[in-house]
């Protein structure tokens, strides 16, 4: 059977500041994310299967995301965790939800580990194409699993 490709688009707010970064974008602001996600598999043919058809139902791909990158992200303030901890305990002691990641937040690496996360949550029979990340009107990232060889 034939190998065909799903995607599905996701929403999210999220901001962040770039430590040591020597432009603007050093202080704390905030982007509206749009992310766009690719997978592939060949579609269920064994008769009588509920997702008969499916490579892989939305939803299940939806709640992968969603629990993965868009629950934990939304409407949050990330940071790299090398930022002063007089700053980060500052933030954590007034606002609810300050993600400190090991690294530092730009959409490159940020697609990055967004595509870790989605592939260790994927069936077996189910391959991580794209991963898409929009932080402007006019920018974004990509990783492609066929740059990954």
């Amino acid at each position: 059977m034939s190998k065909i490709r799903i995607t599905k688009e996701f929403k999210f707010e999220m901001a962040h500041a770039l430590l040591g970064y020597d432009g603007p974008c050093r202080n704390v602001h905030g982007h509206s994310y749009e992310l766009i996600v690719t997978v592939i598999g060949e579609p269920i043919a064994e008769t009588g299967h509920v997702k008969l058809g499916m490579v892989m139902d939305f939803g299940d791909l939806k709640r992968i995301v969603m629990s993965e990158i868009v629950q934990v992200f939304d409407h949050a303030l990330v940071l790299n965790a090398a930022m002063p901890e007089s700053v980060t305990a500052h933030l954590h002691n007034n606002f609810e939800k300050v993600i400190l990641l090991p690294y530092q937040p730009t959409s490159e690496l940020m697609v990055i580990d967004f595509a870790e996360r989605i592939k260790s949550r994927l069936p077996e029979n189910i391959g991580l194409v794209r991963v898409f990340l929009r932080e402007t009107a006019t920018s974004y990232a990509e990783w492609l699993a066929g740059d990954q060889q």
